[in-house]
C-alpha cells in the first residue's frame, strides 16, 4: 500500500491538457497565440502547476513551443511537420486495419455505418466538427478492434497536427474526406476483405498527406502568416 500516490494532481495535469489541445486543435487558441500560465490557469480554474506540466506535453507534441525566458506559444502549422504526422497516422491506421477487420463483428460494423451517416450529413451542413468528431469514431472502431494500444496511443499522439490543419481548410478543400470512401472500407470490413481495407484506408489517410503541402498556405485562410520550418521544434 506504501507504493500508491495520490492522483489528484495526475488527473488536474491531465484536465488541462485535454482542454488545452482541444482550444488548440479548435482554433479558439490561434496558432502564434501567446500562452501564459497564469492566464491559462485563471480561466481553466486550475494552479498553475498542472497547467505547466500541460503545456510541456503539448510541446513535446509540437502544438506549443517556448523560449526560455522569452515565450511560450502556440506553433504554426508547418508542412513538414504535418506531412511526418499524416504519414505516421496512415500506417498505424493500416496497421489497425489489418488486425482488426478479422477481429470486428457485426457491432461495430454497425457503429462504423452509422458514423459514416453523420459523417455524411455533417458534410452537407459544413459542420466541420460534427464531421471530423463521426471521422474519429469510425476510424476508432477499427484501432479499438485491433487491440494495438502503441497503435492507438501514436494516433491519438499525432492526430491534432493533421486536425487542426483540417479546420481551417475543411471549407475550402472539402479536406475531411468522403463518405464514399468510408462506405468502400465498411463494405470491406463487413466482408472480411483485409486486403481492401487496407488500401482504402491507405487512400483515406494518404489524401490527408496532400494537407502537408497546403499548410503553408494556411496564411491565405487565417490571416496568420506561416513560418519557416526552422522555427518549428
Amino acid at each position: 500500500m506504501d507504493a500508491l500516490r495520490p492522483v489528484g494532481r495526475t488527473l488536474l495535469r491531465d484536465r488541462a491538457y485535454e482542454a488545452l489541445r482541444e482550444a488548440i486543435v479548435r482554433g479558439d487558441l490561434a496558432p502564434g497565440a501567446s500562452l501564459k500560465d497564469a492566464d491559462l490557469a485563471e480561466r481553466l480554474g486550475l494552479s498553475r502547476a498542472p497547467v505547466r506540466e500541460a503545456l510541456a506535453r503539448l510541446g513535446d507534441e509540437g502544438l506549443v513551443e517556448s523560449k526560455p525566458q522569452s515565450y511560450t506559444r502556440v506553433t504554426r502549422p508547418v508542412s513538414r511537420v504535418v506531412r511526418d504526422a499524416a504519414s505516421v497516422v496512415r500506417v498505424m491506421h493500416e496497421l489497425a486495419a489489418r488486425t482488426g477487420v478479422p477481429l470486428l463483428g457485426p457491432e461495430g460494423i454497425r457503429t462504423m455505418r452509422e458514423a459514416n451517416e453523420r459523417f455524411a450529413a455533417a458534410v452537407r451542413a459544413s459542420d466541420v466538427e460534427a464531421a471530423l468528431d463521426a471521422d474519429d469514431e469510425l476510424h476508432q472502431v477499427l484501432v479499438v478492434a485491433s487491440g494495438n494500444h502503441a497503435a492507438a496511443a501514436t494516433i491519438a499522439r499525432y492526430t491534432p497536427l493533421i486536425r487542426r490543419v483540417e479546420r481551417r481548410l475543411f471549407g475550402d478543400a472539402g479536406s475531411c474526406g468522403s463518405a464514399e470512401l468510408h462506405a468502400r472500407l465498411i463494405e470491406a470490413c463487413a466482408a472480411g476483405d483485409v486486403e481492401e481495407a487496407v488500401r482504402v484506408t491507405t487512400e483515406i489517410w494518404a489524401a490527408l498527406e496532400q494537407l502537408a503541402d497546403d499548410a503553408i498556405e494556411v496564411a491565405e485562410v487565417t490571416g496568420i502568416p506561416a513560418p519557416a520550418e526552422s522555427s518549428v521544434p
